[in-house]
């Protein structure tokens, strides 16, 4: 195949230069030129072919609609994060620090995949096919029939996989292919995104679900351009410490699945394994309640889980200190000048540390009482009942506000054996409806009435 001239596009203004310079010559930017392939003067070779063809304007009404055919993995936890498992045509991409099982999942699911008959493909760019094989027996995969492919050249993967047409494919990783129209290096932004196009392409017109490892920056974000997360249908994360048995897979972006869906894997000698009640991780297991402490019900994609909220009140110096870990500190502050005003709980003159036990890390506002009543709890020194649970938004006026789908949050409490419950009103079951077996629901429309119930119940 003959080589394709580049050249050089400015990111701020969109000018071209037929060589790289530092400064732009049209804006006078600096290091704002990329590489990019030049329109190649051949009418019937066209780099930026669509992705399907082009069909007659037609009405929303007219256009037949039809459900996603699904292909399931076999791990559950990563099925659920998908939306129910592979689609095809679809193209995944998968982010995380090094060494957090990345590489290790996908073989897993790859070799899952190939037990139940559908054809699949390896490709390596950053390890040989005898280490691949290694880590497989490593894994217990005896007798794996996983197809292995080490290359990063973009023109050969794309050959192979026309030439052996899996169902699913994955790159591991993207920022070690490169393609010979560009000169850039591997990982550069030019062949990142040139690459991935490609290899997106593919996907569309073959059928093949293609995966793309993608590294992730110090600050963890993917590494390449942004407009790699725009091209692709699902954008997933890997989180969790990796001095921590206990992994999540988040799905960031998801064009067939729910969006924040996570799912949660222990690390084992044979690889990652599904935790079926991943509430379990995020509880500590207390003999007996302790000051500090209040269990909430949050809210991960479609998953109730319950997750323990710890707060430490500590005798300040001239300037206490606000400490969250998985909180944001900024509605920590809020919280704790609302707690003065409308409860009269004074924390000016206290260190206050507030920690998500786990290493969860909840964005939503429903965690707002739970951190008020575990904070008052320490100040005072006196626990909260045993078996008790509590949700609900707060306001600067002092309201509780609801949160959405309250009803699955209260029967995940009662499920895992909680007994007692302060919630908003509006979250608490109607008159008339069905009680939920177990659960003594105290509903509250403030602050200060939920304060004065948990002194009535201790």
């Amino acid at each position: 195949m003959a080589k394709e001239k580049t050249s050089f596009v400015c990111t701020d203004c969109g000018g071209a230069s037929p060589r790289w310079m530092g400064q732009c010559p049209h804006c006078q930017a600096w290091n704002t030129l990329v590489e990019t392939v030049a329109d190649n003067a051949t009418p019937t070779k066209n780099r930026f072919a669509s992705l399907a063809k082009t069909a007659a304007v037609a009405t929303l009404a007219d256009i037949e609609a039809s459900d996603v055919a699904r292909t399931p993995t076999g791990i559950g936890e990563l099925d659920r994060v998908l939306g129910g498992g592979m689609v095809d045509g679809g193209v995944v991409l998968i982010g995380g620090d090094p060494g957090i099982g990345k590489s290790t999942l996908l073989l897993q699911a790859l070799d899952a995949l190939e037990r139940t008959g559908v054809s699949t493909l390896y490709v390596t760019g950053e390890e040989s096919g005898a280490q691949v094989a290694l880590r497989s027996r490593r894994l217990g995969l005896d007798n794996s029939q996983v197809k292995v492919l080490a290359e990063i050249q973009l023109e050969k993967m794309l050959a192979t996989l026309a030439a052996t047409k899996p169902a699913v494919a994955v790159i591991d990783s993207i920022q070690t292919v490169y393609s010979e129209q560009l000169t850039s290096a591997p990982g550069s932004v030019a062949q990142v995104r040139e690459c991935a196009a490609h290899l997106t392409r593919a996907a569309k017109y073959s059928g093949t679900c293609i995966v793309l490892v993608g590294h992730v920056t110090k600050e963890g974000a993917l590494a390449g351009p942004r407009v790699l997360e725009h091209m692709v249908d699902t954008v997933l994360y890997f989180e969790g410490d990796t001095h921590s048995s206990f992994r999540l897979v988040r799905a960031i972006k998801n064009r067939f699945g729910a969006v924040n869906e996570i799912g949660v894997f222990a690390m084992t000698e044979k690889g990652l394994k599904g935790v079926s009640n991943p509430s379990a991780i995020f509880l500590s297991q207390h003999a007996e309640p302790v000051p500090g402490s209040c269990v909430m019900v949050t809210l991960e994609g479609t998953r109730p889980l319950l997750v323990e909220i710890q707060a430490l009140v500590d005798s300040g110096g001239p300037s206490p200190r606000r400490l969250s870990v998985g909180l944001d500190r900024d509605r920590l502050a809020m919280l704790l000048a609302v707690l003065h005003r409308h409860a009269g709980v004074a924390c000016m003159d206290q260190d206050v540390f507030v920690n998500a036990v786990g290493g969860v890390r909840i964005s939503e506002p429903a965690a707002d009482l739970a951190v008020m009543l575990a904070i008052t709890s320490s100040l005072r020194g006196k626990p909260l009942p045993k078996g008790f649970i509590a949700f609900g938004e707060v306001g600067l006026a002092g309201e509780v506000r609801p949160a959405p789908r309250g009803q699955e949050r209260l029967k995940e409490a009662a499920k895992l054996g909680f007994s007692v419950a302060i919630v908003p009103k509006a979250n608490a079951p109607k008159k008339g409806s069905k009680d939920i077996e177990g659960l003594t629901i105290h509903a509250v429309d403030r602050v200060e009435e939920a304060m004065q119930i948990v002194r009535g119940l201790g």
